[in-house]
């Protein structure tokens, strides 16, 4: 799926174990900065949170196995909009009675699923597979 990459574990994380397995293993100088926080005020939960564009980032959170919707242990990253990108978004929910005003709309929200699509899912690949390789050297990988 684009924007979303699941990696299986054979042992469950909290957040702020995986944010300690991070913070051990990730190269900062190799894959960038992280921290924890919520991606946009509105935000529900807490992830840990890895820069992609000015739009996007990249959210990585742990899921336990035994859930209602999962089935093994796992840890997932995500595409998810900044706050700059969710705020744009937003305004460009705005109605209105001018078709060239939609027409500006709709230009920049198919440059945002460009971004989002093209150099915001880049991003979220190359992190997705470092996570699956410190998480393998580790011995985290379920086989």
């Amino acid at each position: 799926m684009i924007g979303r990459q699941v990696i299986l574990t054979n042992r469950s994380f909290s957040l702020e174990e995986l944010y300690e397995f991070m913070e051990e293993h990730w190269d900062v100088n190799e894959a960038g900065p992280f921290i924890i926080g919520r991606p946009t005020k509105a935000s529900i939960e807490r992830y840990i949170l890895l820069p992609a564009t000015q739009r996007f980032m990249t959210i990585v959170y742990p899921r336990k196995a035994g859930g209602f919707l999962s089935k093994d242990n796992k840890v997932i990253l995500s595409t998810a909009d900044t706050p700059a990108g969710a705020l744009e978004g937003l305004g460009q929910t705005i109605p209105t009675g001018n078709i060239f005003i939609g027409v500006a709309q709709m230009t920049s929200l198919s440059s945002s699923e460009k971004e989002r699509k093209g150099p915001a899912e880049d991003v979220l690949q190359h992190y997705a597979a470092y996570m699956r390789k410190i998480l393998k050297e580790a011995g985290y990988l379920k086989n």
